[in-house]
């Protein structure tokens, strides 16, 4: 086997990470695991092509002695016990890792996937700041002279990192003539770098692992986290990992997810948004009765997304893990005091009904809205720094009810795929330009509400989907309002952003909603688009 990186230095202090050792590191991990990962990827193919002819989804019938079985995950080690408040955000730019730091959040969730652009500087870049932080050093300066610094008269977050999705590459590592797989090189720096060091400090290594969608994608991690602890000689178990639940597909393997990660284990997450984002992809082609409506109708209190989170709540506690509560995509605007004030009330109600429902914390993704959700969880948890031992016997969730989309009221209207246009271009310009989450009209958009964005257009244009206006959608409406969006687009920015960033994004999104075919992630083109434009 041999590692090649591009000889292109994207940062002042890239030699630092891509050390002949930790790329030594890297190459082993591929060679041992990377063969795997295109199996699983067709494992999702295959799927997706049985849910085309059946739109139906049910428990698996050969793991049901799992979900039947008397098991639990480890205990949390005691830094990350009380998770009530996890704020996310990129790991690069370094002011924006300070920040999170500094938020007063218990966790930070150092995104490396869905807010982030996954540029060759920001992946350096973003383990740089994750190394420094990890040793107490992490501080910039800005052009105006403007200094962060690390808190010194409060706790900071604890890191928990989340690599790129198995489907993600990277093109600026190849390994025996291969494109690497890119969740294989964010882990291997990052762990490789600062295992031993997380380790003494009894902080980690700790994962967020995102967009698995079976409990084989599951056992893969468990296997590198397994090899890793052995070939850096940390203790077993050292690693813990929490997983994403954001594709319909997982929902039905929780248990089965965290019975194979187990000794590793930590908790799940509702992912939300992804989660929206794999219902329209995997029942896209399903008719009527599998459509969402608008994006601001789909609210969390829908009866299937009551069924997802509820379901997540039981099959946590009982198996002695965390459930983590997902994004409020609402943020405040310090300009505005009524939208701020408008924002917190809509964090408070959501945190609310998590905290009530059993999570045991959440996301936010504003430093300002880290105290909103402290209050809410304080309120409930009090002193004990998780609800693990609420177990929800109350809750039945059937197969049915996790695909109940038909009972979901609402519509589809002009406003909506004005919205989702407008969104799908505005975020992917934003993304080429190296940044992978931006407020849109206080909206914080990242990755997964762009997909919404744009697959639903994919839907309506093959559903031919009737608007509440009476506008049937159609390839020529969509390229209508697209270029009408553009036009709005093209006066909202200056002129060589535009240029650079916008149309191409434009013509991108334009592309992928007219397709006969649909593309499963945005991001594989995007960054196509973004490798080409150096």
């Amino acid at each position: 086997m041999t590692i090649e990186v591009s000889d292109h230095a994207p940062t002042p202090r890239a030699a630092e990470i891509l050390t002949p050792e930790a790329l030594a590191f890297v190459e082993q991990l591929h060679d041992r695991f990377a063969g795997r990962v295109p199996g699983l990827l067709e494992r999702r193919a295959e799927r997706r092509e049985q849910l085309a002819r059946n739109p139906r989804l049910d428990f698996l019938p050969e793991t049901a002695e799992i979900r039947a079985g008397d098991w639990t995950v480890p205990e949390p080690p005691a830094a990350l016990a009380d998770r009530r408040v996890e704020i996310t955000g990129p790991a690069s730019p370094t002011k924006m890792a300070i920040n999170a730091l500094n938020s007063g959040a218990k966790v930070w969730l150092a995104d490396l996937e869905d807010a982030s652009t996954p540029s060759w500087f920001n992946v350096i870049d973003a383990i740089t700041n994750l190394s420094d932080a990890a040793r107490g050093d992490l501080s910039f300066t800005s052009g105006e002279g403007k200094e962060y610094r690390l808190r010194t008269d409060a706790p900071l977050a604890l890191v928990v990192v989340r690599p790129r999705g198995w489907h993600l590459p990277e093109h600026h590592v190849t390994v025996n003539g291969e494109t690497a797989v890119g969740a294989l090189v964010d882990f291997g720096l990052h762990f490789f770098h600062n295992a031993r060091v997380l380790s003494d400090k009894g902080e980690g290594p700790f994962y967020y692992l995102p967009k698995m969608e079976s409990h084989l994608e599951a056992r893969l991690w468990n296997d590198i986290f397994t090899f890793a602890e052995e070939a850096l000689e940390i203790p077993a178990g050292t690693v813990r990992a929490t997983m994403l639940i954001e594709t319909i597909t997982a929902a039905f393997e929780m248990d089965e997810m965290l019975y194979e990660l187990r000794p590793h284990a930590s908790g799940l997450n509702a992912g939300r948004w992804d989660y929206l984002f794999s219902i329209i992809k995997n029942f896209r082609d399903a008719g009527a009765s599998f459509e969402l409506p608008d994006r601001a109708q789909v609210a969390m209190t829908a009866p299937f997304m009551r069924a997802y989170t509820e379901l997540l709540v039981q099959t946590c506690h009982k198996r002695g893990a965390f459930a983590m509560g997902g994004m409020a995509a609402v943020i405040p605007n310090r300009r505005e005091p009524e939208v701020t004030e408008q924002a917190f009330q809509k964090v408070r109600d959501d945190k609310s009904r998590e905290a009530n429902d059993g999570f045991d914390g959440s996301w936010v993704a504003h430093p300002d809205l880290v105290p909103v959700c402290a209050e809410i969880f304080d309120g409930v948890l009090g002193d004990r720094p998780n609800q693990i031992d609420r177990q929800r016997p109350d809750v039945d969730v059937q197969a049915a009810d996790l695909i109940d989309i038909s009972s979901l009221q609402g519509t589809a209207t002009m406003v909506g795929l004005r919205t989702n246009l407008y969104v799908a271009v505005a975020y992917t310009a934003v993304w080429l330009s190296g940044n992978g989450a931006v407020a849109i009209h206080n909206l914080m958009e990242d990755a997964a509400t762009a997909e919404i964005s744009r697959s639903q257009v994919w839907q309506q244009v093959h559903n031919g989907t009737v608007l509440e206006s009476g506008e049937t959608v159609t390839r020529e409406l969509v390229e209508h309002v697209l270029d009408e969006e553009l036009d709005r687009l093209h006066g909202e920015v200056a002129v060589d952003a535009y240029e650079r960033y916008y149309a191409p994004a434009g013509e991108l999104v334009r592309t992928i909603v007219l397709s006969e075919e649909y593309t499963d992630f945005l991001t594989l083109p995007a960054y196509d688009l973004l490798t080409k434009q150096g």
